[in-house]
């Protein structure tokens, strides 16, 4: 994987919709089968596929050559925090507005004064009467959040509490403008008529860009998660030819993840553990097989961590420096909002040195609560052992994020190893782990 290639998924993952379309475009082209939820599956092996749900989150797999004596897993998710479009127009002040409703803890400061465009699903109604989702991407400099000027809001710089309600709200166009439904009917190609529903998202167009005196560093939006999601499909796809022959690979992108993660898509659903349940019932198998290859699986869960910011290191702790360009990063929490153990964090640390790659620990100082991922949840419902990763930024949950260009390339190097190295489980707590010739 190239940054290029990195940079074309962030711009082209607008919404979790689109970058569950990106997702299955890169499937597609490497030759993996769509299957539908709602279908009988019929599964060869050698064979690849890959499923979707809600068209917002995807799980792919390769079904091996021999009986599946395990499941090697990446799970990241699509989402980022963003605005959701509830009303299209709303006058005020001679202005038109859109309602907006924030989703995930975002933030709102850096939303301000910046390009917005329009993007997300529709569900469009056919000549038969059948209900089709379809992607829109307005892809234009549509609406902004503009800001109070401070000869309004003296104490601006002395800290501001943001209202989502009164603050956040953005301009669309003058009163009277062409509505915005009007531009998406166009964009689509149908009739006003006909759009029956839709999901609908502001988004940031800033491009990534390379910053740094030597390119070291790349702003872009929606480096939490999609960076995690586009490297691990990456080395999924990358590691194909050579995978550990007696365990089915599976790259996981759920949805949800910023507001919890309790949906039918998200990580505390039986998505993921429904699928390999499928997987497991279409290939020849053993009596007590499917929890003989739970017991013999390993998960990664991929979701970006945070680096010690330059200008608040106080707020990181000191004993455990992360730092952007120092490779994957190992995240441990003692109340288990991080599901590493001392030994799922032991075999992460083996599959890196394999791979030749560094790995940095992340934990939150002991006076400071920190966030949870999706690993946690996903551990619920299917009980295999865990580590959670990511990769080093700056500004999480920021409209614009910052992080090293050299991390991704560690990350798909050290995902490539973990699909191809023998991995075994001898026993409770005892593993072993033999490169692939």
């Amino acid at each position: 994987m190239q940054l290029e290639d990195l940079f074309h998924f962030l711009q082209a993952g607008v919404t979790p919709f689109h970058a569950a379309a990106e997702a299955a475009r890169l499937l597609d082209a490497a030759g993996y089968t769509r299957l539908e939820e709602s279908a009988y599956w019929n599964l060869e092996a050698g064979r690849g596929y890959y499923v979707t749900r809600n068209n917002s989150a995807v799980i792919a797999w390769r079904i091996p050559a021999h009986a599946i004596g395990g499941w090697r897993i990446t799970a990241s998710h699509s989402d980022s925090p963003a605005w959701r479009i509830k009303n299209t127009s709303v006058a005020a002040a001679g202005c038109t507005k859109l309602n907006v409703e924030g989703y995930g803890g975002m933030n709102m400061a850096t939303w301000l004064d910046r390009p917005l465009s329009v993007a997300g699903r529709v569900l469009v109604r056919g000549a038969d009467g059948t209900l089709a989702a379809r992607l829109v991407d307005l892809d234009r400099d549509l609406a902004v959040i503009p800001s109070l000027a401070p000869h309004m809001d003296r104490g601006v710089n002395d800290g501001h509490r943001y209202n989502p309600q009164v603050d956040m709200q953005p301009l669309y166009g003058p009163e009277g403008c062409r509505p915005l439904p009007a531009l998406l009917a166009e964009a689509l190609g149908v009739a006003e008529a006909d759009m029956v529903d839709w999901d609908l998202t502001l988004y940031v167009r800033q491009a990534p860009a390379v910053i740094g005196p030597a390119g070291e560093y790349f702003m872009a939006p929606r480096i939490d998660d999609l960076e995690c999601a586009a490297t691990t499909l990456y080395a999924f796809l990358a590691a194909a030819p050579q995978a550990d022959t007696a365990c089915a690979p599976v790259w996981a992108m759920l949805d949800n993840e910023e507001v919890g993660s309790g949906t039918r898509q998200g990580a505390h659903s039986l998505f993921l553990r429904d699928v390999l349940g499928r997987i497991y019932d279409a290939v020849p198998h053993s009596a007590q097989g499917m929890q003989r290859a739970l017991a013999n699986s390993f998960v990664l869960s991929a979701d970006n961590a945070h680096a010690m910011h330059p200008n608040f290191a106080d707020k990181a702790d000191a004993a455990n420096p992360v730092r952007m360009g120092g490779g994957i990063v190992l995240k441990v929490n003692a109340s288990q909002k991080y599901t590493t153990s001392g030994l799922s964090g032991a075999v992460l640390r083996e599959v890196c040195r394999l791979a030749g790659v560094p790995v940095q620990l992340f934990a939150n100082r002991a006076d400071l609560p920190g966030g949870s991922t999706l690993g946690n949840l996903q551990s619920q419902s299917l009980p295999v052992p865990m580590a959670d990763i990511g990769l080093a930024q700056l500004a999480m949950h920021s409209a614009v994020e910052t992080a090293s260009t050299a991390d991704a390339a560690a990350m798909v190097k050290a995902v490539e190893m973990f699909y191809r190295v023998h991995l075994r489980c001898l026993g409770d707590g005892q593993y072993t782990l033999e490169p692939a010739p």
